[in-house]
Parts: structure tokens; sequence; C-alpha cells
């Protein structure tokens, strides 16, 4: 390995936070006939040698699509581009609202970009335009966590850099004023739903002006963590046909109904949004996903609050604690030419094997790092959504990237139940049918079954 003044240049231009900016696209490339450049091979297992030629050292400029975190994806573009004077990769922002029309569309007519962010959901979408990395399977597992559920016929075209999974958001003045401290954090749901109890205010009229838990819009995100801490999983064993439609999921549904109903923790009618309610200050808690946090920080910067780990339902460790679902690493264009798919390789090594890039966007998404070297990184530990986390990780389920339209119609069958008072469980058999009629001729598998503890689990309905 070669250590040389070269190898500090080099992990300087590493450097994400407040140190890059750059001109990544820039036009004044110049022939490269130096491969030998006395700079460090990077990464443990993943590696990215820079002593090599990149398309002979020619000139080549590619496009490289991201829908967010423009600044950082830029800064790792531009330290690539420090190293190889004849590549300029040109980063192009899209909306989101935009990314996944013109994206697939791009691809399959062949002026894409070679490179491009990926996100699981529109898995089906992208794979037949995708080119598989050039890394060795046994490699990327000796490097990250949850690889497995992303070979298909011994390739893989992405992994996961980081877990998103849910969490207790909990509003810190409310909790003081209601005489509450981190003892009384709850372990189980019964002992959430006492300090939800707790919590929750009505005025002199009887009219909810806080709530404890409020749940309105997260059914969908909620109910199949819950299902999974029961030991039930939400497909058959085919693989592929959903099945939700169990008295599991009913005795769920029917768990979220009576905290509302019975116990008065929170009201259907109580704000549309749970997210909005929390941040307005309106909810003590609330359910959420890791990208929650930089929204609060964002739009709610005046708001005090912490982080718990799910509750569960006992003191026992549950056969799992919720569901996540990665953020992927990148995509390379499989319709781009030649030079360009050798320039996307070695930017995906050179991604991959940069553990300061990976550790910014996990702090920026609130997302545990699939990365090994990253688990016990000090400003990851400190993060409160991965310190709640970090224990449980072991125990969360990764589905696959199921189509959305599960969580759509679960949201929309817990609603015809409250607001339109049908039964729970008629509901769920025509809301499942609903999704299975919607899934033809869908490829989806899912990969429950990979799961470690998939064999204590439940697989039938």
């Amino acid at each position: 390995m070669k250590k040389t003044m070269g190898a500090v240049l080099l992990a300087a231009a590493l450097l994400i936070a407040g140190c890059w900016g750059g001109d990544a696209g820039k036009t004044n490339l110049k022939h490269d006939s130096t491969a030998e450049k006395g700079l460090e091979i990077l990464g443990a297992n993943v590696q990215f040698d820079p002593n090599v030629l990149m398309n002979n050292g020619e000139p080549i400029e590619v496009e490289f699509w991201v829908w967010d975190a423009e600044e950082i994806f830029r800064g790792i573009a531009d330290s690539f581009s420090e190293i190889y004077p004849n590549v300029s990769i040109k980063v192009v922002s899209q909306p989101w609202q935009d990314y996944w029309t013109k994206l697939p569309l791009a691809l399959q007519n062949g002026t894409g970009p070679a490179m491009f962010c990926i996100h699981n959901s529109q898995h089906e979408n992208l794979v037949n335009y995708l080119q598989p990395y050039d890394i060795a399977l046994e490699d990327l597992k000796a490097d990250f966590s949850g690889v497995e559920g992303h070979v298909i016929d011994g390739q893989v075209y992405y992994i996961d850099y980081g877990m998103m999974s849910g969490s207790i958001f909990y509003n810190k003045d409310m909790w003081a004023a209601a005489g509450l401290n981190d003892s009384d954090i709850p372990k189980t749901w019964d002992e959430f739903a006492s300090v939800a109890q707790k919590l929750t205010r009505y005025d002199d009229d009887g009219r909810l002006i806080q709530a404890g838990f409020n749940y309105n819009k997260d059914v969908k995100s909620m109910i199949i963590g819950l299902n999974y801490q029961k030991g039930q999983m939400m497909f058959d064993e085919d693989l592929q046909t959903l099945a939700m439609d169990n008295s599991i999921t009913a005795e769920n549904f029917q768990f979220l109904i009576d905290l509302y109903e019975e116990q008065g923790v929170g009201s259907k009618d109580f704000g549309i949004s749970d997210g909005e309610s929390f941040g307005q200050g309106q909810s003590a808690m609330v359910y959420k996903w890791g990208w929650y946090y930089n929204q609060m920080l964002s739009n709610y910067p005046d708001v005090q609050f912490g982080v718990f780990a799910v509750p569960t339902p006992s003191r026992d460790v549950p056969v799992a604690y919720d569901r996540y679902n990665g953020e992927s690493t990148l995509g390379i264009s499989g319709t781009a030419d030649e030079a360009s798919q050798e320039v996307a390789q070695a930017f995906v090594r050179y991604f991959m094997s940069n553990d300061e890039a990976m550790k910014e966007l996990c702090l920026r998404y609130s997302i545990f790092p699939a990365k090994k070297t990253l688990v016990n990184d000090e400003d990851v530990k400190a993060h409160p959504v991965m310190k709640a986390l970090a224990p449980n990780v072991e125990r969360l389920v990764w589905p696959g990237p199921f189509p959305g339209v599960i969580e759509t119609q679960m949201q929309q069958i817990f609603e015809d139940v409250v607001f339109n008072e049908m039964s729970v469980e008629e509901t769920l058999e025509k809301g499942n049918a609903l999704i299975v009629e919607d899934m033809q001729g869908s490829d989806f598998v899912t990969t429950e079954r990979q799961y470690k503890y998939a064999k204590e689990m439940n697989t039938t309905r």
C-alpha cells in the first residue's frame, strides 16, 4: 500500500464538512498521462486504487444525477476529479417529483446519466437499465451489512449505505411538565400508553388540546412493524402474495384505535398530520422514521425534542423490533457507453471506500450505517436517532423494496375503519385483495425469509 505525500493530499480532498466547494462539471480538462500517482489505496475490502488511468487518460465528462444532498455529492465528485484531471463529473440535481419520470426515460433512450442516486422504491422501474457492480460479492459482504438482500443472480446493482427505521420522538418540555424524566421512557406498549395518558391534556370543555400520542397519517408506517414484533410476516410462503388480512394485523389495528377511543391519548380529528402537530407543539409523542429528525431541526428549530426506541409487547426481546428501509448506493447506467461505465465503476468504488462521505450522508438522513467500520464511530454513536436504533439493529427486518401501494392501502383501510365505521376484519380482507390485484404482474419477491430470525416468525395467516 502506497503512503506518500500524495496520500496526504488525497485525504485532504476527502474531507467533507465545510471543506468541499468546487467545479464539478469543469470543462478545462487535461490529458492524464500519469497512472502511478503515488496515492494511497482506499478501503479495506471494497477498494479504490487511484493509481490507474481513467479512459486511457483521454478527457471525458459524465453526468451524475441526484435529488438531494447535492453539496455532499458534488464534493465527492470534485475530489474524484482532483485525482483525475481528465475526468469531469457533472452533478445534476433533479427535483424528487420529476426524478422518477425523467430518469427511466433517459436511461431507456440512452441519454441518461452514467450514474445516479437510487431509491429502492423505484427498483422495478430501474433494474433493467442498471449495470452490475464490478466488485466481488464477498468484498461487499465483508464491508457492509445487509448485502444478501440485494443479490440478483449472483450480482449486485446497488446496496444500502445506511438503514432507516422508526423511533418515538417526544417533546421534552411536555415531558417535564408532566413530571416525567428519563426513567419513565417506556419499554412496552402498555407502559407507553400509560405515559401517553400523562402527556394528554383536555380543556375545561373536554376538548383535546394536547395529544399524548398522535399517529394520524402514519398508521401505514407503524402497522408492519407492530406485526413483526408479534412475529407476523407480510407475505405468504410464495414470497409474493400479501398476507396482511390476518388476526395479528386486526389486533394491532384495534390497539391503535383503542389508544384514541378507549384511552383518549389522541384523536383521529386532532390534526391531519402527526408530524405537523408535533412540530407545532400540539402533540407530545409521534412515531417517525429517521428523516424526521432533520426536518424538525429545519422546520421547528425551537422545539426541544428527544428520541427513544419503539416499545414492544413485553420486556422480553421480541422476534423483531420493526422493519427498516435502506438508503441506496449509486446506480450505474447499463445504457451508457463503455468509457462512461468505466468512470462510473471507479467512482462507485471511490464512494463506497470513503468512510467520511458515508458518515456525512448517514448523519444527514439519520440512518444507521451499513458500513461496518462506521458502527462505532463517535459521531454516529452520539446521534440521538442512531443511539435509539443501535441496540436493536440486528432485529430489524428488511422485507425488500415492496410496492408503495401496500402502505397507501394500509392507511386507507385504517381510515375506512375509524371514519366510516367499517369492521376491521372485513376492511382488511377487501384491502388486502385490492393490493394483491394491484401487484399482479409485479416481479417483487420479499426478502423477509432472509431475516436472521425468520424461523421464529409466522409465515401463514
